[in-house]
């Protein structure tokens, strides 16, 4: 069966994730996760994407974005994808593949999942047991929504904006946030949506994006639920 092509519109946040080949290690020191970081930043500057979060893993990364073309992500993630695997490829004297094939991303609805996809990509270093606590792990965009850090590449959503009135107010939301969690409904749906490509929302939210492309974007039952729960209101 032919591959649908991606389903990317402007002006809605997307779920990426983009593995290294048979989960081999795309990053073998500290400069090499700094120079994926410095391609996304210029990368999104350059293709007007806005990147909410991220999380670099020692064999994937997650991106949460917003890109203002249809266009605009395809672009980030094939200038950035080319040139980090020739830098990897020189840097570690090896020669091939390094990316499990394209990226894989999918849409999701901003209001229900957004904040919800934003503490699944911080919990990914918990949940792999590299760390106990997702601000002791330093390759992510989670200091930067703790106060800790200012991250240039970091474009917060407005859903963040509204999480309280002053930065302490929005830092200790946000925290609470993600160390109540998400259950492994919420997870499984973050995952399968974006590696299997079909939008994640309710019903209206589905059929909306239906109209706005002829890709098909659910595969039965569009804008099933995966979860009524909500983990901050």
């Amino acid at each position: 069966m032919a591959r649908l092509p991606r389903l990317t519109l402007p002006g809605y946040a997307h779920h990426v994730i983009l593995r290294g080949n048979n989960r081999q290690a795309i990053f073998s020191t500290p400069a090499d996760y700094r120079f994926l970081l410095a391609l996304l930043l210029e990368n999104a500057k350059k293709c007007e994407v806005a990147i909410h979060a991220y999380v670099l893993m020692s064999n994937h990364f997650h991106l949460l974005a917003t890109p203002s073309s249809s266009d605009g992500l395809p672009k980030l993630m094939q200038a950035v994808g080319r040139t980090y695997v020739r830098y990897f490829n020189h840097s570690q004297q090896r020669t091939g593949t390094l990316w499990e094939g394209r990226y894989r991303s999918t849409l999701i609805q901003t209001d229900r999942y957004l904040l919800t996809c934003m503490a699944y990509i911080d919990l990914n270093p918990v949940r792999a047991g590299l760390v106990s606590q997702p601000q002791d792990y330093p390759w992510s965009s989670h200091l930067h929504y703790l106060g800790l850090r200012t991250d240039p590449l970091i474009t917060a959503h407005a859903l963040v904006w509204d999480l309280g009135n002053t930065p302490f107010a929005r830092e200790a939301a946000y925290a609470e946030l993600v160390q109540s969690g998400i259950n492994s409904v919420q997870q499984t749906a973050l995952t399968d949506s974006a590696l299997r490509g079909w939008a994640l929302g309710e019903a209206d939210f589905v059929a909306d994006l239906q109209k706005r492309t002829q890709r098909r974007v659910a595969k039965s039952h569009p804008g099933r639920p995966f979860s009524s729960t909500i983990l901050h209101s």
